[in-house]
Protein backbone atom coordinates (compact mmCIF):
# COMPACT_ATOMS: atom_id res chain seq x y z
CA UNK A 1 0.00 0.00 0.00
CA UNK A 2 1.44 3.36 -1.03
CA UNK A 3 1.72 6.29 1.39
CA UNK A 4 0.99 9.75 -0.02
CA UNK A 5 2.48 12.74 1.80
CA UNK A 6 1.40 16.27 0.92
CA UNK A 7 4.59 18.33 0.86
CA UNK A 8 3.91 21.20 -1.52
CA UNK A 9 2.40 24.04 0.52
CA UNK A 10 3.99 27.38 1.34
CA UNK A 11 3.92 27.02 5.13
CA UNK A 12 3.29 30.74 5.61
CA UNK A 13 2.65 30.47 9.35
CA UNK A 14 6.23 29.25 9.76
CA UNK A 15 7.83 31.85 7.53
CA UNK A 16 10.86 32.10 9.82
CA UNK A 17 11.92 28.76 8.34
CA UNK A 18 9.99 28.35 5.09
CA UNK A 19 11.54 31.34 3.33
CA UNK A 20 14.50 29.01 2.76
CA UNK A 21 13.02 25.50 2.86
CA UNK A 22 9.62 23.94 2.24
CA UNK A 23 7.87 23.18 5.51
CA UNK A 24 8.30 19.37 5.38
CA UNK A 25 12.07 19.88 5.19
CA UNK A 26 12.31 21.81 8.45
CA UNK A 27 14.47 19.74 10.76
CA UNK A 28 13.68 18.17 14.10
CA UNK A 29 16.75 16.63 15.69
CA UNK A 30 18.77 17.10 12.52
CA UNK A 31 16.26 15.35 10.24
CA UNK A 32 13.37 16.87 8.23
CA UNK A 33 9.95 16.30 9.74
CA UNK A 34 9.13 14.54 6.45
CA UNK A 35 11.81 11.94 7.32
CA UNK A 36 10.23 11.42 10.76
CA UNK A 37 6.83 10.77 9.14
CA UNK A 38 8.33 8.30 6.68
CA UNK A 39 10.26 6.47 9.39
CA UNK A 40 6.99 6.09 11.29
CA UNK A 41 5.17 4.49 8.38
CA UNK A 42 8.18 2.33 7.53
CA UNK A 43 8.26 0.98 11.09
CA UNK A 44 4.90 -0.65 10.29
CA UNK A 45 6.14 -2.06 6.98
CA UNK A 46 4.81 0.63 4.63
CA UNK A 47 7.82 1.69 2.61
CA UNK A 48 6.55 3.01 -0.74
CA UNK A 49 5.99 6.75 -0.65
CA UNK A 50 4.47 9.23 -3.09
CA UNK A 51 5.54 12.75 -2.15
CA UNK A 52 3.41 15.54 -3.65
CA UNK A 53 5.82 18.41 -4.32
CA UNK A 54 5.16 22.07 -4.98
CA UNK A 55 6.88 24.99 -3.25
CA UNK A 56 10.67 24.49 -3.36
CA UNK A 57 10.23 20.89 -4.44
CA UNK A 58 13.85 20.81 -5.62
CA UNK A 59 14.97 20.94 -1.97
CA UNK A 60 13.07 17.72 -1.24
CA UNK A 61 14.57 16.03 -4.32
CA UNK A 62 18.08 17.13 -3.38
CA UNK A 63 17.67 15.88 0.19
CA UNK A 64 16.62 12.38 -0.82
CA UNK A 65 19.24 12.17 -3.57
CA UNK A 66 21.95 13.06 -1.07
CA UNK A 67 20.41 10.91 1.67
CA UNK A 68 20.49 7.86 -0.58
CA UNK A 69 23.94 8.47 -2.04
CA UNK A 70 25.89 10.27 0.67
CA UNK A 71 24.65 8.94 4.00
CA UNK A 72 27.29 7.13 6.04
CA UNK A 73 31.06 7.40 5.65
CA UNK A 74 32.71 8.53 2.42
CA UNK A 75 36.30 8.62 1.18
CA UNK A 76 37.63 11.08 -1.38
CA UNK A 77 40.93 10.15 -3.04
CA UNK A 78 42.09 13.40 -4.59
CA UNK A 79 45.16 11.82 -6.20
CA UNK A 80 43.07 9.30 -8.13
CA UNK A 81 40.02 11.51 -8.49
CA UNK A 82 37.85 8.87 -6.80
CA UNK A 83 34.83 9.17 -4.52
CA UNK A 84 33.78 6.12 -2.53
CA UNK A 85 30.97 5.50 -0.07
CA UNK A 86 32.60 3.37 2.61
CA UNK A 87 29.74 2.66 5.02
CA UNK A 88 26.37 3.25 3.41
CA UNK A 89 23.22 3.59 5.50
CA UNK A 90 20.26 2.59 3.33
CA UNK A 91 16.51 2.65 3.85
CA UNK A 92 14.23 0.00 2.39
CA UNK A 93 12.18 2.71 0.70
CA UNK A 94 10.78 3.46 -2.73
CA UNK A 95 10.15 7.20 -3.00
CA UNK A 96 8.23 8.82 -5.86
CA UNK A 97 8.88 12.59 -5.88
CA UNK A 98 6.09 14.06 -8.00
CA UNK A 99 5.75 17.70 -9.02
CA UNK A 100 2.11 18.69 -8.46
CA UNK A 101 2.33 22.42 -9.15
CA UNK A 102 3.38 25.46 -7.16
CA UNK A 103 -0.09 26.85 -6.48
CA UNK A 104 -2.14 23.64 -6.65
CA UNK A 105 -4.41 23.14 -3.64
CA UNK A 106 -4.45 19.98 -1.52
CA UNK A 107 -7.24 18.19 -3.36
CA UNK A 108 -5.71 19.12 -6.68
CA UNK A 109 -2.38 17.67 -5.63
CA UNK A 110 -4.05 14.37 -4.81
CA UNK A 111 -5.95 14.43 -8.13
CA UNK A 112 -2.65 14.83 -10.02
CA UNK A 113 -1.40 11.65 -8.36
CA UNK A 114 -4.35 9.59 -9.60
CA UNK A 115 -2.33 7.66 -12.25
CA UNK A 116 -0.11 6.25 -9.48
CA UNK A 117 -2.95 5.45 -7.08
CA UNK A 118 -6.00 4.54 -9.13
CA UNK A 119 -5.66 0.77 -8.82
CA UNK A 120 -5.58 0.17 -5.06
CA UNK A 121 -6.19 1.44 -1.53
CA UNK A 122 -3.64 3.99 -0.31
CA UNK A 123 -2.79 6.14 2.69
CA UNK A 124 -2.49 9.92 2.87
CA UNK A 125 -1.16 12.38 5.41
CA UNK A 126 0.18 15.90 5.71
CA UNK A 127 3.89 16.66 5.67
CA UNK A 128 3.95 18.53 8.96
CA UNK A 129 2.52 16.28 11.69
CA UNK A 130 3.84 13.41 13.79
CA UNK A 131 2.02 10.91 15.99
CA UNK A 132 2.40 7.58 17.75
CA UNK A 133 -0.64 6.18 15.94
CA UNK A 134 -0.61 2.44 15.25
CA UNK A 135 -0.80 2.38 11.44
CA UNK A 136 -1.73 -1.31 11.21
CA UNK A 137 -4.66 -0.82 13.57
CA UNK A 138 -5.76 2.21 11.53
CA UNK A 139 -5.71 0.18 8.29
CA UNK A 140 -7.65 -2.68 9.93
CA UNK A 141 -10.22 -0.19 11.23
CA UNK A 142 -10.68 1.27 7.76
CA UNK A 143 -11.14 -2.14 6.18
CA UNK A 144 -13.76 -3.07 8.78
CA UNK A 145 -15.86 0.07 8.09
CA UNK A 146 -16.25 -0.56 4.37
CA UNK A 147 -16.20 3.17 3.56
CA UNK A 148 -14.38 5.16 0.89
CA UNK A 149 -12.16 6.95 3.38
CA UNK A 150 -11.05 7.04 6.99
CA UNK A 151 -9.53 10.06 8.68
CA UNK A 152 -7.73 10.00 12.01
CA UNK A 153 -9.44 12.18 14.59
CA UNK A 154 -7.17 13.67 17.26
CA UNK A 155 -7.48 15.96 20.24
CA UNK A 156 -5.88 19.30 19.35
CA UNK A 157 -3.04 20.52 21.55
CA UNK A 158 -4.00 23.53 23.62
CA UNK A 159 -2.56 26.85 22.52
CA UNK A 160 -1.61 27.93 26.04
CA UNK A 161 -0.20 26.19 29.08
CA UNK A 162 -2.61 24.38 31.38
CA UNK A 163 -2.85 25.00 35.11
CA UNK A 164 -4.35 22.70 37.74
CA UNK A 165 -5.27 24.40 41.01
CA UNK A 166 -5.41 23.10 44.56
CA UNK A 167 -6.97 25.92 46.56
CA UNK A 168 -4.80 28.96 45.82
CA UNK A 169 -1.78 26.94 44.76
CA UNK A 170 -0.96 25.54 41.36
CA UNK A 171 -0.48 21.80 41.76
CA UNK A 172 0.31 21.01 38.14
CA UNK A 173 1.57 22.89 35.09
CA UNK A 174 1.45 21.36 31.61
CA UNK A 175 2.85 23.27 28.65
CA UNK A 176 0.53 21.95 25.97
CA UNK A 177 -2.17 19.65 27.26
CA UNK A 178 -4.60 17.93 24.90
CA UNK A 179 -7.98 19.66 24.89
CA UNK A 180 -10.63 17.47 26.45
CA UNK A 181 -13.41 18.56 24.08
CA UNK A 182 -13.67 18.26 20.34
CA UNK A 183 -11.85 16.39 17.62
CA UNK A 184 -9.93 17.63 14.60
CA UNK A 185 -8.58 16.06 11.41
CA UNK A 186 -5.10 14.80 12.24
CA UNK A 187 -4.28 13.41 8.80
CA UNK A 188 -3.15 9.76 8.71
CA UNK A 189 -5.95 8.84 6.32
CA UNK A 190 -6.77 5.65 4.43
CA UNK A 191 -8.57 6.03 1.11
CA UNK A 192 -10.06 3.89 -1.61
CA UNK A 193 -9.32 4.83 -5.24
CA UNK A 194 -12.98 5.72 -5.76
CA UNK A 195 -12.32 9.04 -4.00
CA UNK A 196 -10.86 10.41 -7.23
CA UNK A 197 -14.37 10.58 -8.66
CA UNK A 198 -15.06 13.55 -6.38
CA UNK A 199 -11.95 15.51 -7.33
CA UNK A 200 -11.91 17.72 -10.42
CA UNK A 201 -8.72 19.77 -10.65
CA UNK A 202 -6.01 21.97 -9.18
CA UNK A 203 -8.36 24.30 -7.27
CA UNK A 204 -9.96 21.52 -5.24
CA UNK A 205 -9.38 21.58 -1.49
CA UNK A 206 -9.03 18.14 0.06
CA UNK A 207 -11.07 18.94 3.15
CA UNK A 208 -13.89 20.79 1.36
CA UNK A 209 -14.15 19.11 -2.03
CA UNK A 210 -13.54 15.56 -0.85
CA UNK A 211 -13.86 14.96 2.89
CA UNK A 212 -16.97 17.13 3.37
CA UNK A 213 -18.69 15.41 0.44
CA UNK A 214 -17.82 11.95 1.74
CA UNK A 215 -19.06 12.84 5.22
CA UNK A 216 -22.37 14.10 3.82
CA UNK A 217 -22.87 10.77 2.02
CA UNK A 218 -21.90 8.64 5.01
CA UNK A 219 -18.68 7.50 3.33
CA UNK A 220 -16.15 8.95 5.78
CA UNK A 221 -15.13 6.96 8.86
CA UNK A 222 -13.28 8.44 11.82
CA UNK A 223 -10.55 6.61 13.70
CA UNK A 224 -10.18 8.14 17.17
CA UNK A 225 -6.58 8.49 18.30
CA UNK A 226 -6.45 9.52 21.95
CA UNK A 227 -2.67 9.56 22.30
CA UNK A 228 0.19 11.71 21.02
CA UNK A 229 -0.24 13.88 17.96
CA UNK A 230 1.46 17.17 17.15
CA UNK A 231 1.54 19.30 14.05
CA UNK A 232 4.24 21.85 13.23
CA UNK A 233 2.29 24.97 12.33
CA UNK A 234 4.39 27.58 14.12
CA UNK A 235 7.88 28.15 15.48
CA UNK A 236 6.51 27.35 18.93
CA UNK A 237 5.41 23.94 17.65
CA UNK A 238 8.82 23.33 16.10
CA UNK A 239 10.58 24.19 19.34
CA UNK A 240 8.28 21.87 21.28
CA UNK A 241 9.04 18.97 18.92
CA UNK A 242 12.75 19.74 19.16
CA UNK A 243 12.63 19.59 22.97
CA UNK A 244 10.74 16.29 22.84
CA UNK A 245 13.35 14.85 20.47
CA UNK A 246 16.21 16.04 22.67
CA UNK A 247 14.57 14.37 25.67
CA UNK A 248 15.73 11.05 24.25
CA UNK A 249 12.23 9.57 24.19
CA UNK A 250 10.12 11.47 21.64
CA UNK A 251 6.66 9.86 21.72
CA UNK A 252 6.38 9.48 17.92
CA UNK A 253 9.67 7.56 17.58
CA UNK A 254 8.47 3.96 17.37
CA UNK A 255 11.40 2.77 15.24
CA UNK A 256 14.75 1.54 16.55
Amino acid sequence: MKVVILAGGYGTRLSEETDVLPKPMIEIGGYPILWHIMKHYASFGYTEFVIALGYKGHAVKRYFYDYNNLSGDVTLDFRKGEFRVVAHQKEDWVVHLIETGIDTLTGGRLKRLEPLLRDSRFMLTYGDGVSNIDIRTLVEFHAAQGKKATVTAVRPPARFGGLVFKDAMISEFTEKPQIGEGWINGGFMVLEPGVFDDLQGDTDVLEVDLLEKLAARGELAGYRHEHFWQCMDTLRDKNLLERLWESGAPPWRLWT
